[in-house]
This record gives C-alpha cells, structure tokens and sequence, in this order.
C-alpha cells in the first residue's frame, strides 16, 4: 500500500519513517500521542482522489489534518493510520467582484484567504485566533466559529459550494456561486462540521462581504450579568456590532496580570469588549453610563489599544501560566449563561477545591468558555471536569459544543446534546459514505 501511494504522490507527497513532523502527532489539545504511519500531502484534487482510492482499497483508515489548531482530537491519529495532509494545495484560485465570492483550496491558511480578499476590496468574514495557522479546510470541516459570529456567522453561513472526494476516491463537487440554489439535498452543509468523517474537502466558495467601515472597540466595566444582557440590547439596537466578548471577573484578573496591564485597577465582576462598524459607540457608551448600565469604559484610541484589550481577551498566555489547562467550549441560551457559570464554578470547586476555575465568551451568540487548571494531583481530573460541566450543559438544555467541534476528547458526551435517533441518523450517514469506516475512525461519533 505504501508503494502505491509513494508511486502516485511522489517523494514529497508521501512521508514515512523519520521524514514524518512531530507536529501530525496532535492538534492544539496535546491529547495526541504517536505519529501516523505515513504522512500524505497531496498537491491536487487528482493526488487526493488517487490516494483515498489506494488506502479504500486496502481499508487503512485515513486521518485528515488541517492547520492542527484544533482543541478537540479530532486530528489526531493512531500508529496505523495515515494522515493526509492538503498544505499543499493551498491557494486562491479566483475572486469574483460582481457575485462577491472567493474560490480556494482547503490547504489555504486563512489569514492569507483574508489579505487576498482585503486587497481586492472585500472582507472575508470568517475570523478567529488561529487565523495565522489554521486551513479553510479545517475551518470547513468543524465549522468553526470565532470573533465574529455575532456580525457574520459560523463558516456554515458563509460556504456557498464545496468539493471534497469520498472514502473511495470520487470527487463530489457542488462549487456553486450563488445564494439562492434550491435543487435538494445540500451537500455542503453536510461536509462542514463533519469533522473529516464523511470525505475530505478539498475546495471551497466563500460568500465576501463589503470591507467595514473602521471600527470602534471599546472596553467597558459592569457590575451584573443583566447589566451586560442589557449592554448588548442597547447595541444591536443603535450600532452594527461586530463583537460582543464578555470576561467574568476570575478570567479578566487573571489575564490582565499575566499580560502585565492594568486596564481596571479593580477588576469588575464583569469586563465587556465592545467592537462596532462605523459611528456611534462613544454616544452609546454614554447613554449606557448615564443609565447606570455601565460602571466605566476605555475606548480605544488607536489599534495598539484594541490590541491590548484583545490580548486580554483571548489569554494565549495562560497555556504557559497554568500548564494542562483544560479549555471547554459550550454553547446555552444567552440568558443562562451566568446561571451556569456559577452552577459550574461551585461543582468544579467542590471537587477540587484548588482549581483555577474562570469563564469567558461570545456572548451575543451564546458561547461559553471554561478555563480550568487542576492542582498536580488530581488524578482522572480531565474526565471529573468534563462530567461535572456537561451534566449541568444538559440540564440547561445546552451544547457541549459551540465551536471546537467533537473529535475524541466531546466523543463520549455527544449524547448529552443530541438524541439517539439524531445519532442513529448520523451513523446511517456515515455508513452510507464511508461503508468500511476508514475516514476519521473513532472520532465524533460515539463507539
């Protein structure tokens, strides 16, 4: 089978043995342990075809990996799986001013997706922190979410076609341009989020947008979670917001002393950022204060200063500060998100009383992050964290998963989220695609 795929990929197209990088042993959750078999990187859609028809044939399971900035497992292999690679096959092939769209290769990094549609005149508006590493692909396949999700969406409402090549090596391509097809059963939207279980994608179209007009950030201090409830009415109502991130106390504190800044001297129960498009936030601001909404805020004079409220936000120092950090992803009505928080705080410190336990997200579009670092000796902790905090997910009628997909490390707690007629369906799905189950095995659907 290696001969195979060596005689179709060429030398650089399939790597084995020491030729194989550390960096295909795991995603961004360090929860991989071996490195695959073979490390494919096909260069076209062609070398991706020939080679999912090789290991289809011969029933090796295939481990599709993108950017690797995934939180979830989900592209981490096992010793005797291949990993497929398309870094490859990356590139812009075409931008179309008049329909607004972009067309791309999975293996494209999305912060280079992003400049090639700025220098035409357009925003792509799929963002997130992993911009600079990250693969559309990737994107597509977990339908990741992001800063922005409140303005523009998740990648599913932004895809407009989609090409990838099943299990045995067919190519699926439905690159349409337009919004409005209505012609059945929408493929695209069964590829993305699919995790790299049912074909892997190989090209894409994406829906441009206008380039906004300069944006406004502001950082602002409230003493209640109604108060940040009733902030983000006031918004959506006078401004055209583009993010709405919200930091509870225990996480603001902790990140603005690590990053060494004292954006609040005090750091209030909770510290809101504010981003809009165009006029309007200062006025807004000032109604919000006037009305008590609002205890204090910091506009942002230049972008050294959106910067520095953003570099709180996103705590990329804390993997350094509190090694083995657990990062969770939910998502629950924008209501209960508070509810929860404090339900989850309180069960997490019962069990493990020295925990560093805080809370942040996109709160205009109900997602909730958990940060939690556990004492040394906490044995099994991974495990207590998860059925601590997703028993409470489903009893608030939740999702164990907002944006980070469920690879491996969700895989066990699906249920917790989807019925068992959703999962009959899904594994129907997937058997209709996959028969012999060599994409992706033993990720996102539960054994």
């Amino acid at each position: 089978m290696l001969a195979e795929l060596l005689a179709a990929l060429g030398p650089a197209g399939c790597l084995t043995g020491d030729r194989v990088a550390e960096a295909a042993r795991s995603d961004a959750s360090r929860s991989g342990q071996t490195l695959p078999l073979a490390l494919l990187r096909p260069s076209s859609v062609a070398e991706v075809s020939a080679a999912l028809e090789i290991c289809h044939r011969h029933g090796q399971p295939v481990v599709p990996q993108g950017g690797m900035t995934g939180l979830a497992g989900g592209a981490n292999p096992r010793s005797d799986d291949v990993a497929l690679s398309l870094a490859r096959f990356a590139g812009v092939e075409e931008i179309d001013p008049d329909a607004g769209t972009m067309l791309l290769r999975a293996g494209t990094v999305l912060e280079r997706a992003q400049e090639v549609a700025a220098e035409a005149g357009f925003l792509l508006p799929i963002d997130l922190g992993a911009r600079g590493s990250c693969q559309i692909g990737g994107n597509i396949a977990t339908n990741a979410g992001g800063l922005r999700v409140i303005r523009h969406g998740m990648t599913r409402d932004n895809l407009l076609g989609i090409e990838a090549v099943l299990a045995d090596g067919r190519v699926v391509s439905s690159l349409g341009r337009m919004v409005k097809n209505n012609t059945g059963y929408d493929l695209r939207h069964l590829f993305c989020g699919s995790e790299g279980s049912l074909g892997v994608i190989t090209r894409a179209v994406i829906r441009l947008r206008p380039l906004p007009e300069a944006r406004q950030t502001a950082l602002c201090a409230l003493s209640s979670y109604r108060a940040v409830l009733t902030l983000l009415d006031m918004a959506r109502k006078t401004l055209t917001v583009s993010a709405f991130e919200a930091m509870w106390q225990d996480y603001f504190a902790f990140n603005q002393q690590i990053a060494r800044l004292s954006l609040f001297a005090n750091p209030p129960p909770f510290a809101v950022i504010l981003e809009a498009e165009g006029a309007g936030l200062e006025p807004l601001l000032e109604q919000a204060f006037e009305a008590g909404v609002i205890d204090d805020a910091l506009v942002a004079q230049s972008q050294t200063d959106a910067r520095r409220f953003w570099e709180v936000r996103e705590g990329h120092a804390m993997e350094t500060a509190l090694p083995g950090l657990i990062n969770l992803d939910i998502s629950l009505p924008v209501a209960r998100l508070d509810d929860f928080a404090q339900a989850c705080r309180a069960g997490l410190r019962a069990r493990f009383p020295d925990a560093h336990v805080s809370f942040y997200g996109h709160v205009g579009d109900s997602n909730l992050h958990v940060a939690v670092a556990l004492a040394d000796n906490a044995e099994d902790g991974g495990h207590e964290v998860d059925r601590i905090a997703y028993d409470l997910v489903r009893g608030f009628g939740g999702s164990i998963s907002a944006e980070h997909g469920i690879g491996t490390l969700k895989r066990d707690w699906l249920g917790h989220s989807r019925s068992p007629v959703e999962l009959a369906v899904m594994r129907q799905i997937k058997a209709a695609l996959d028969p012999k189950g060599i994409l992706n095995p033993g990720k996102l659907l539960p054994a």
